[in-house]
């Protein structure tokens, strides 16, 4: 049939004498509607303005109108055609259209206003409560968008985009098991939905399932083999779960499919860091610099395996670039006033020295501020408030000050960040400050300590066994309380130095009676620091204690993971940078089980001399 031929057909003029009788406005609907299934914009739009000429009022005609206009791009003609469809009928379909159609434009308060309506119209419709949480996410009202889409759930279970939309806001959130639930929802109804998955192995990492996550990313990686992408993922889960030697062929083959996937490299980097393969790590983050220059993390793990591998001159400097990663330490100001790294004169100045990172590492190299002050300069010293009583009375500090996020500093020349003073200093294995710079402890507090612990006649052991569990590599460097068990038959008194009880450590804690827990007594560090003075020796994981004791000259001994520190070096069972520690490293299996039974021995082996001597 020719064109004009399906045209007429269409349009159904007038009936002449002997012609077939005009169609009515809902037929000529019909057939627009046949020609908008064809893509034929054109005779679709001729058929609606057949029935309107026949009908003005005729509302499915209106709003095919506003179908062909806004499939032609034609957005406003679209809203228009809409909305007089809607003054003649307020369809559910009408105002769906129009509310899609404003929000395209850039118009969502106008499209809330519409799927508003439309819900009160009918309040049990997911799919409206679905595009009422689309607008709203585009009015950034993410709060109210997730409870919508949840409402969309609650009529629909099964609704794949609510569950998917819910899902992404949820992990926005950092509600990781049940934004896992809600793509569990999508997994069910398809369980090839690769966004979905590669989301829910996403959350399910946070949540540190690791064999949830292998599971996911093995399947995400079988339904695209070509993606290198899935196959860094699965590298990613094993490295995860301590199998490191099994990651790096997943990322060898993502790199084979996109050689220069620094993502995949930093990854491939990691990986042969836990296998402490030093050497191949340092050259994976040259390669990455090679390609991007700039890469701050590549800089940062680089300079770590430098100064681990004793290449302090280079790891200092490069340890700058973590300046330039975006999440690291939040709190330190970016001051207008230069920063001091030990090139320009200082005698006379005024220095502001800040804490950067940790407590730890404050009490490592607050040894630096003594030196800083025999330059000549007048030392501000900013920490937080925890550590403000022990560092305050360090020779040299002239002002001590609570760091707080309003804080007015007073003026000053330049400032140094506390872990860029090695770097100032131009820090080698050779020149590390002595551990000798805080303050003697008030005789005092560890006087009361004393009477506190009673009797000194048998070996005073400080226990801690986990750190800060945000701190990156927390899940290597900490172990739970249970490990530790075998040390508590000793014949010793054991001490607990543990703050912030983990809640299995805090029920095993409750029923040990061979440990004392005062630890709601240590107020401060100057606290923690008298009654370390009263023990023998402090067992400790790498955290702020192992600097604080080791600081203070105790016999510190810190227990390792096989990747440990970078302060820590490489294949040392002392420090340069204490002279009482002690370090226990875990071997190959990573496990810390043989590293408590070699600690044990060597407890056991004191305590029976001390008791033999008493």
């Amino acid at each position: 049939m020719s064109r004009s031929g399906r045209k007429d057909s269409a349009r159904g003029a007038k009936a002449g004498p002997g012609s077939a009788p005009a169609l009515s406005p809902a037929a000529l609907h019909e057939a627009g509607l046949l020609h908008l299934g064809a893509g034929r914009l054109l005779d679709a739009q001729m058929c609606c303005e057949q029935a309107l000429a026949a009908d003005p009022s005729h509302a499915d005609s209106l709003a095919l109108m506003g179908i062909v206009a806004l499939r032609s791009g034609q957005h406003d003609h679209a809203v228009a055609w809409f909305s007089r469809a809607i003054r003649q009928t307020p369809k559910i379909d009408y105002l769906t259209s129009l509310g899609f159609t404003l929000k395209q434009m850039g118009r969502p308060d106008d499209a809330f206003a519409v799927f508003d309506k439309a819900i009160q119209l009918k309040p049990d419709d997911a799919e409206l409560w679905k595009h009422l949480g689309g607008v709203l996410l585009a009015l950034d009202r993410s709060a109210e968008a997730l409870l919508s889409y949840q409402h969309a759930l609650t009529i629909d279970p099964t609704h794949r985009e609510a569950a998917f939309q819910s899902g992404l806001l949820l992990h926005q959130q950092q509600r990781y098991e049940e934004a896992a639930q809600a793509f569990t929802v999508c997994l069910t109804q398809q369980p090839n939905d690769l966004p979905a998955l590669q989301m829910r192995a996403r959350c399910v990492r946070e949540l540190k399932l690791y064999d949830d996550y292998l599971a996911d990313c093995e399947r995400a990686q079988a339904l695209v083999p070509a993606d290198p992408m899935a196959c860094s993922n699965l590298g990613d889960a094993f490295v995860c779960l301590g199998r490191s030697a099994e990651a790096l062929p997943w990322f060898d083959q993502a790199l084979s499919l996109r050689p220069d996937f620094v993502e995949v490299l930093l990854n491939k980097g990691f990986a042969l860091l836990q296998l402490l393969r030093f050497e191949d790590a340092a050259g994976v983050y040259r390669q990455i610099l090679a390609i991007e220059p700039g890469n701050a993390k590549a800089s940062w793990q680089l300079a770590h395996v430098e100064l681990q591998c004793g290449d302090f001159a280079a790891g200092w400097a490069r340890r700058e670039a973590r300046w330039a990663m975006p999440d690291f330490s939040p709190d330190y100001p970016r001051f207008a006033a230069p920063k001091w790294l030990g090139r320009e004169d200082i005698a006379g100045k005024t220095l502001l020295i800040e804490e950067d990172e940790g407590f730890g590492d404050t009490i490592q190299f607050a040894r630096y501020l003594p030196m800083v002050a025999a330059r000549g300069a007048e030392v501000i010293l900013v920490v937080r408030e925890a550590l403000r009583p022990l560092l305050s009375g360090i020779a040299g500090v002239s002002q001590c000050l609570a760091y707080t996020p309003d804080l007015q500093r007073p003026a000053f020349d330049m400032h140094c960040p506390v872990m860029s003073l090695p770097l100032a200093f131009a820090t080698t294995l050779e020149t590390i400050p002595p551990a000798t710079y805080l303050p003697p402890v008030p005789a005092d507090r560890i006087a009361a300590w004393e009477r506190r612990l009673g009797a000194h006649d048998r070996l005073r052991v400080g226990l801690v066994w986990s750190g800060n569990p945000h701190q990156g590599n927390d899940r290597n460097r900490s172990m739970p309380l249970a490990t530790l068990l075998p040390l508590l038959d000793l014949d010793a008194d054991v001490v607990s130095l543990q703050k912030e009880l983990r809640p299995a450590d805090k029920a095993l804690l409750g029923q040990q009676s061979a440990i004392r827990d005062l630890t709601a007594e240590l107020t401060d560090f100057v606290e923690t620091a008298a009654l370390i003075s009263c023990l023998d020796v402090v067992v400790t994981v790498c955290t702020s204690v192992a600097h604080l004791a080791a600081t203070l000259g105790r016999p510190t001994w810190i227990m390792l993971p096989h990747l440990a520190d970078w302060r820590w070096l490489r294949d040392r069972d002392d420090s340069p940078w204490y002279p009482s520690a002690r370090l226990f490293r875990q071997d190959a299996s990573c496990r810390y089980e043989p590293v408590v039974a070699r600690v044990r021995g060597e407890l056991a082996a004191i305590a029976g001399f001390k008791s033999d001597a008493g």
